[in-house]
Parts: structure tokens; C-alpha cells; sequence
């Protein structure tokens, strides 16, 4: 049976300042544990840690987290380390590293402050999503049942499914009528399990999205192909034929999380992602990640620094090079 999301990202005290989780393979990109659910784990150790350890702080709500994933993870036990690096009156910051067999592989500091109680200068800076966002769905009730509404569509027949197990965790949903730019992707959300998004869910949900690189691919070979036809008087080949996309692995190096809004404790069942890229080049790319509630009210920042590479690396013997 797949583990739930919950059960994925479950953390267990063995000491004031260090957690253990067990990662699934259904949670996993190839043989490498996907990043989202790296980081909702770490967003869960945070909350622990600030429930008990330092729950004299009164600050239950992360607002930052900074993570580097240093080395590959992998489906199984790991242990995560948790130094109080700066506990103050309206925020304090953790360290946390996590390490499998004896190996540190993802580093994070995490910001913590109690949400509830916050006050200061607040302004409107009259930003808006650009380009504009997609009128939302009509119906999410319809769009749950059936996979579609007159504006919205369930993403099917992604690459590779079998080794991209995590993907198929999550329904994701974009517009019928396309993306409304080659570099942006607009996405509706829920869980495949039912279960509601919750502030540590936000974590998972900042990582996860249909490739637009693989768009991209696809729209360079279309131009190729349109080329080359138009330049061949006796092309016998009507160019509908598409090559298969190869198995593309693209490891997180640097992630940023950025919360504007805390989800109420039941969760919620929807939430809406504009993921943009501005550069790709040598194999190194970026995304701007912004997360908005079912009432487009903004929930969550993130900014991205991965990379492209090809899908054997992600499978190969453990103390290779990446």
C-alpha cells in the first residue's frame, strides 16, 4: 500500500534535537527521495522541534527556510540534526542537517515566529501576477471527480511515470487552453490521496510541477522539425512524428521558501502554483515558485537553483559524483 503523504513525511524524537523519518520509494524521483518531500519533512522536524523542545518560544509558524541539498537522498532511514541557532522574542532559527548512512546530505535553516501574534507596518505594493493568472476553475468538486472542467484539465501521460514515482502522488491540473507563456506553468493541486495541503505540505507542493524543459524540448524540436521540412522539397516525413523525451533527472541545488499565509490546521484541499523560469543554460536553470490558496490569496515564495542532467546519474552507485 502507498504510504500517505503524512505517513511520508513522518518524524519521531529520539533526543531533544534529533528526529528520524523513514523516506518511501513511492516518494522517490528514480532512486533519489523527491525534493518537496525532503523539504515538507524538514518543515515537519521544525514544527516538532518548536512544539516541544522549544515550545517556550510560542513560535509554532515557519515563515523561511533556506535548504541546500548537498548530496543525493534515498529511500530509507535518515536522521535529522537540529542545532538552536538564534532564539529571540519574535523570531528564532534552527539548523537542521539531515544524514543517511553516516552522510550528510541536505543542510536547512529554518525561521520560526508565531504568526497569530505578529504586528508591524503593512502596505499595499500593488504587485499582480505577470501574466495574469488563468481564471481559476469553476467547479473544484467537478474538477476532483473528473479530472476537468470547461477551463482545466488533469495532466496525464507524463514521462517516464515509472521512475518518476512522486509525480503520481499528486493530481495537478492545467489550463485547457495552454500555457500562457513557453517559461510559465499554472497548475491546481490536490493530493491523489485526499489528503489536505497543511503548512508543511506547502514545502512539497513548491517542488512539484510538469517540467516545463520538457515543453521547451518539445517546442524546439517542433521548430527543428518545421525547419527542416521547409527546407526539404522531397521531405518524406509528414513531421507529426515526436522523438521520446529522454529520462531527464533535475536535482535541486538551492531552495527558498518564502510564507506569506499560515493554512488553517485542517488544511486545505486546493492550492494554486505559478511556476516561471527566466534562464536555462549549461544545464543549470531557475524557478520562481509562487503559491496561491483557493481564494488567490498569496500563500508561499520560492526561488529554485537546479540542474539538468541526465536521468543515468540520478541511478548511479551511491559515492559516485552526482
Amino acid at each position: 500500500m502507498i504510504p500517505t503523504f503524512a505517513e511520508a513525511t513522518a518524524v519521531k524524537a529520539t533526543s531533544s534535537h534529533t528526529y528520524t523519518a523513514h523516506f518511501p520509494s513511492e516518494w522517490c524521483i528514480g532512486s533519489v527521495t523527491h525534493g518537496g518531500v525532503v523539504t515538507a519533512t524538514i518543515l515537519r522536524v521544525a514544527a516538532t522541534h518548536f512544539s516541544t523542545t522549544l515550545a517556550k518560544q510560542d513560535q509554532p509558524h515557519t515563515i523561511t527556510l533556506h535548504a541546500e541539498f548537498l548530496r543525493r537522498t534515498r529511500a530509507g532511514p535518515a536522521t535529522f540534526t537540529v542545532k538552536d541557532m538564534k532564539l529571540g522574542r519574535q523570531t528564532s532559527t534552527i539548523h537542521v542537517s539531515l544524514a543517511q548512512d553516516g552522510r550528510e546530505e541536505v543542510v536547512a535553516y529554518v525561521t520560526n515566529t508565531n504568526a497569530a501574534t505578529e504586528t508591524g507596518l503593512t502596505l499595499a505594493t500593488g504587485w499582480t501576477p505577470d501574466p495574469p493568472l488563468p481564471a481559476p476553475p469553476r467547479d473544484l468538486a467537478r474538477l476532483a471527480a473528473h479530472g476537468e472542467d470547461a477551463g482545466w484539465v488533469a495532466v496525464a501521460d507524463l514521462p517516464h511515470p515509472k521512475l518518476r514515482k512522486a509525480v503520481s502522488r499528486i493530481r495537478m491540473h492545467v489550463p485547457r487552453a495552454g500555457q500562457a507563456r513557453p517559461n510559465v506553468v499554472d497548475e491546481w493541486v490536490r493530493l491523489e490521496s485526499g489528503e489536505r495541503f497543511t503548512n508543511e505540505a506547502v514545502g512539497f507542493v513548491s517542488d512539484m510541477w510538469p517540467q516545463m524543459i520538457e515543453g521547451l524540448v518539445r517546442r524546439q524540436q517542433g521548430e527543428s522539425s518545421e525547419s527542416k521540412s521547409k527546407s526539404k522539397a522531397d521531405n518524406d516525413s509528414d513531421g507529426d512524428d515526436e522523438k521520446p523525451l529522454p529520462w531527464l533527472w533535475y536535482p535541486t541545488l538551492v531552495l527558498n521558501l518564502d510564507v506569506k499565509k499560515i493554512l488553517p490546521p485542517q488544511g486545505v484541499e486546493w492550492l494554486h502554483v505559478r511556476v516561471a523560469s527566466k534562464h536555462i543554460e549549461n544545464g543549470r536553470y531557475d524557478y520562481e515558485v509562487i503559491i496561491f490558496d483557493e481564494q488567490d490569496e498569496l500563500v508561499a515564495l520560492s526561488h529554485h537553483v537546479a540542474m539538468v542532467l541526465d536521468g543515468s546519474r540520478n541511478t548511479a552507485a551511491r559515492g559516485s559524483k552526482m
